[in-house]
């Protein structure tokens, strides 16, 4: 019997068991909606997002880029691409995560065709977070070796082999008047006359690195074994991460105070001895002064890294800004939390530079290179370069440990969040379940990735972690930028974004929004898409020091960007499936927010959201039961 064929004192009834089903479903989602976890105070949330934003590449990458494209020069590109691709997403995904408190998946509510990106999000911070801590397991081991009188690479000790030649003694090659003689490398430098070493001379921190630290193999094809101490600091890096987040942003957002700030302390305190030493001049000289080259801004390459070097600094399109703006109260200014965190990672990777370029700049002097000799990419530069600088320091292992320290701290604080992303999608699918289970399902995902991160720490690991680093951390990351300003800007539409975060910041000039329509609209997606085709048409086999890389490694790099980004068609096409109606009306629907798309609490929905749905995932409606009225068909009742 259906419903309107029930006498009137049933259809009383049961409409009266109606509303208070549906106001008890709805004191249960709000107080679901309050109890979802919100940062402490706000130097929590900055402390986080700027530990998040501020990383390893500010301390290695930065730098090696000034002095490739023209020194100070430099720093136009860099920061005009801030203002025109980093700064507009940033404060893209702060807002949305901020507006409808959700993680990088359930975010795509907004527009459900494209709830891929959100899953490309995750599996690319998943995939980084595995290799990001076997950075971390690096800087563990030698802050460990540092705790000793000397340090281990400071000369050529039972380990090298006899290539190995330390800067400070030995021979060297000495041009004089087209001459080249073989000289003491000690008595040239006393003469201020240039060493250079022979091409199959190294470093005592080069062969400490391949031989000691990694105990690397000739190549991919070559396996070998685990290496047991790299596989111990890697599990302690896991245990660290999980023991930081083990109670969601309460304990990481308290952690972030010493993670965040330490290694500004240790930036400044370098800086101060890094000036102080001989020949650090030559070091910022080359850094920003004379040896800056404006002609090289007509290089197309540097343009490319500025933008590359801005969107790694900002973490965009990791998921993880979304997942952290996620726990902020609904009115706060999100739009000062994006300049503020766009100014201090600007600012960072420039201390950074100083600090460092004036060790390397007394480095060069005391090695009798040029400093453009002592300076190399990547990891070469983190734990080749510095660790060979920190040996010729006075009191060299309290420089060393410092150092370490230093980058261990960035490297955590990027890892929380990578892992947040994580917790928080879970989260946003199984609350009630994350909430009572937290501790075990955090340490679950660590042990999981654990595990996976395992064949980056055996003697093949370093190609590995170079290999994940140049797919996942490049195009992948590129197509998710491009997709998400598309479907958000373009298709939900810039006009409805700026009419959500007015109800977060309040009422705006149009005038301010003028710079953020121009770049949302075009110039951004626009931007980032001649990035991404252009590194796809100029793309060279990449490798690591100096050895190629197989044909089916980089086909398995091609398959991970492959796999992060399937998920975008996948779901797109199974959205539209089971949407209703034709073709054509079913990706319509699909490319409409959601009927619980808006503020996670009633209390910030306004006029514009005062009939959306609550926010309900398949746990929470799996508990909502109607009762039972005698005499009532139920099962008809509940279907209608």
């Amino acid at each position: 019997m259906g419903y309107l064929s029930l006498p009137r004192c049933f259809k009383c009834c049961a409409k009266e068991s109606t509303q208070t089903n549906n106001d008890d479903v709805s004191v249960t989602n709000t107080e679901d909606s309050e109890e979802r976890e919100f940062w402490s105070s706000k130097a929590d949330y900055l402390l986080s997002l700027v530990g998040y934003a501020v990383g390893l590449g500010n301390v290695w990458r930065f730098p090696y880029l000034a002095f490739k494209h023209g020194g100070g020069a430099f720093l136009i590109p860099y920061v005009i691409m801030l203002a025109l691709a980093g700064l507009p997403l940033l404060f893209l995904e702060c807002s949305l995560g901020q507006f409808a408190s959700l993680g990088p998946i359930e975010i795509w509510r907004i527009v459900p065709l494209f709830q891929g990106v959100g899953f490309t999000m995750v599996l690319i911070s998943t995939l980084v977070s595995i290799y990001y801590n076997v950075i971390i397991a690096y800087s563990l081991f030698y802050l460990f070796a540092s705790f000793r009188s000397y340090l281990p690479w400071s000369d050529c000790f039972e380990w090298a082999d006899s290539n190995c030649q330390s800067s400070l003694n030995g021979l060297c090659n000495v041009t004089l008047e087209n001459t080249t003689v073989l000289m003491n490398a000690s008595w040239a430098l006393d003469n201020n006359l240039t060493c250079s070493y022979g091409n199959n001379t190294e470093l005592p921190s080069k062969q400490y690195w391949d031989k000691v630290a990694l105990k690397r193999s000739s190549g991919m094809d070559e396996t070998g074994q685990v290496v047991w101490h790299l596989a111990l600091c890697l599990l302690l890096a896991w245990i660290i991460t999980a023991a930081a987040l083990v109670k969601g942003i309460k304990s990481s957002g308290k952690v972030v105070y010493v993670t965040a700030v330490f290694p500004y302390i240790v930036l400044v305190i370098l800086l101060i001895r890094g000036v102080t030493l001989e020949g650090a001049i030559n070091g910022i000289e080359y850094y920003i002064g004379q040896q800056s080259d404006i002609t090289k801004l007509s290089n197309g390459e540097v343009w490319r890294d500025a933008a590359t070097q801005i969107f790694y600094s900002l973490n965009t399109a990791w998921g993880g800004l979304i997942a952290l703006s996620s726990y902020n109260k609904f009115n706060n200014n999100c739009y000062w939390d994006a300049i503020v965190v766009s100014v201090i990672n600007c600012l960072t990777s420039i201390l950074a530079g100083f600090a460092i370029f004036s060790i390397l700049g007394h480095m060069a002097l005391v090695s009798g290179k040029k400093v453009s000799e002592v300076v190399t990419e990547g990891f070469g530069l983190a734990f080749i370069a510095y660790p060979d600088a920190l040996a010729k320091l006075p009191i060299s292992p309290l420089w060393s440990i410092l150092f370490f320290c230093m980058l261990l701290a960035l490297g955590l604080d990027s890892q929380f969040a990578l892992i947040e992303t994580l917790t928080t999608t879970v989260q946003d699918v199984f609350p009630r379940l994350m909430k009572k289970m937290r501790i075990p399902l955090t340490a679950a995902i660590c042990v999981l990735l654990f595990f996976l991160g395992l064949p980056c720490v055996c003697q093949s690991g370093i190609y590995w972690v170079n290999l994940i680093d140049s797919f996942c951390g490049g195009w992948a990351l590129l197509f998710a930028a491009v997709l998400e300003l598309a479907a958000v800007i373009w298709i939900y539409g810039g006009n409805r974004v700026i009419l959500d975060i007015e109800m977060m910041i309040g009422k705006k000039h149009w005038i301010f929004w003028l710079w953020w329509r121009i770049c949302w609209y075009f110039i951004s997606p626009v931007l980032l898409a001649a990035i991404l085709v252009w590194s796809l048409v100029t793309y060279e086999t990449t490798g690591y020091g100096g050895v190629p890389y197989p044909k089916w490694a980089i086909v398995i790099g091609f398959l991970m960007v492959v796999f992060c980004l399937i998920w975008i068609p996948v779901i797109a096409i199974v959205k539209v499936i089971q949407a209703p109606g034709n073709i054509f009306q079913r990706i319509a629907i699909c490319c409409r927010p959601t009927e619980n798309w808006g503020p996670r609490l009633p209390k910030n929905r306004g006029e514009r959201y005062k009939n959306m749905k609550d926010q309900t995932t398949k746990e929470e409606n799996q508990d909502v039961e109607i009762p039972d009225i005698k005499g009532f068909d139920n099962s008809s009742f509940q279907k209608e």
